[in-house]
């Protein structure tokens, strides 16, 4: 939920400040929240902007996020808000710390976990009603929970799926919501291979790589939720190296202090997104005004 908030709000304070439409870009990676923002901007949206602003935001309108709100609080009361907090943000990166690389343990953990009765469908039906389509340039990422290896839908080889079926499957926090079946397989969130999957983007020699890492700069005093944002970084550390070795500039960007504090621990918390958006915008202004170039 704050994820998607924080991301929408930074892009539209980059588009704002920079004279830009992201929505031209040539290529777009999504995970978790991620895939939500991808998908809204290759169905020809703008970035929400905070009311304030006066432009392509209505308080109240729905959108994807809302789908994942309503099936988040089912959860929530199921759960409860302990388990809502500590599992719903982190699980994807719990299990990439239980197996860093490991395929058949991450497969063997995923396959281990109760099944959780709820799901996004609702989130798919807004997805799907807003016009999303693979063009070309979006991916979406998911784990194969059979497998336990990531899937990159949209891309060549790929498996056949539509943007909504694959946007509900990387938002499926796998002990939260049921694994999503598209064809034969069962899949479950982007996150639990990598918290961005940077290394997916279609980059190579002068590409210009702006990823947004939400998780990176978490506010929290918890000791597992610290090594989770940790871990968070390390992995986009390490996937933006292999793309500047393709000769690729990565700019990566996380919640600065402000935005941070509006944030919190429980990314699934809708009663901050407002103040996360606005937060976010005002970051997007101060990434363009610090550095030109993007």
């Amino acid at each position: 939920m704050l994820g998607e908030a924080w991301m929408m709000g930074v892009l539209a304070g980059i588009e704002d400040a920079a004279g830009v439409d992201l929505r031209d870009c040539d290529a777009m990676v999504g995970t978790s929240a991620g895939a939500i923002v991808a998908a809204h901007l290759v169905a020809g949206r703008s970035p929400r902007r905070p009311s304030a602003v006066g432009t392509d935001v209505e308080v109240g309108a729905a959108s994807p996020a809302r789908g994942l709100a309503v099936a988040a609080v089912t959860a929530a009361r199921r759960a409860g808000q302990t388990a809502l907090a500590a599992s719903a943000t982190f699980a994807p990166l719990a299990l990439g710390v239980a197996a860093p690389g490991g395929a058949l343990i991450r497969s063997l953990l995923l396959r281990g976990l109760p099944r959780p009765p709820d799901t996004l469908n609702a989130l798919r039906d807004q997805v799907e009603r807003s016009g999303a389509r693979f063009d070309g340039r979006l991916r979406v990422t998911a784990v194969d929970r059979g497998s336990g290896r990531r899937v990159v839908f949209g891309s060549p080889g790929a498996p056949r799926a539509s943007v909504a079926e694959a946007v509900e499957a990387s938002c499926t926090v796998p002990w939260l919501f049921a694994p999503v079946r598209i064809g034969d397989r069962e899949y479950v969130d982007g996150g639990v291979w990598s918290p961005t999957n940077l290394d997916a983007a279609p980059a190579g020699r002068d590409t210009h790589v702006l990823c947004l890492n939400p998780t990176a700069s978490l506010a929290t005093r918890h000791t597992m939720l610290t090594v989770m944002r940790n871990v968070a970084r390390s992995a986009v550390s390490i996937e933006a190296l292999a793309v500047r070795r393709r000769g690729a500039r990565v700019r990566a960007i996380a919640p600065n202090a402000e935005c941070a504090a509006a944030m919190g621990s429980n990314f699934m918390d809708q009663e901050p997104r407002t103040r996360v958006l606005s937060a976010a915008y005002r970051q997007g202004l101060l990434v363009v005004a610090d550095n030109r170039s993007w």
